[in-house]
């Protein structure tokens, strides 16, 4: 995986809007390599507590929080978002509600 790529991951992250989040699937489909949601995901746990950037707001498909182990506790990440204002609806995000899809680049 080429910096490059990481830099196109972290460029989408920067724009998730404060309450929303997206999916590690749906960032990959904005960067044009749509089955490539793992990749999107070892590009964030490559710059876990290295970048001010929201990774908090990336969930997988289903809403859960596979990325929680990249932060300092395991419910960090659910704080972050209750705090923002997202819901859950039996342990993952609503994301009915509060699922931003970023635009295609």
């Amino acid at each position: 995986m080429s910096d490059d790529f990481y830099f196109r991951v972290y460029e989408v992250i920067a724009q998730i809007p404060y309450g929303k989040v997206t999916t590690y699937g749906a960032i990959a489909r904005a960067l044009g390599i749509s089955r490539s949601a793992r990749l999107v995901g070892m590009a964030c746990a490559a710059a876990a507590g290295k970048l001010d950037l929201p990774f908090h707001r990336v969930v997988n498909r289903n809403g859960e929080l596979t990325g929680k182990h990249n932060f300092p506790t395991p419910d960090f990440m659910e704080q972050m978002l209750v705090a923002e204002g997202v819901e859950f609806i039996n342990g993952c995000v609503d994301l009915k509600n509060f699922l931003w899809e970023p635009e295609i680049y």
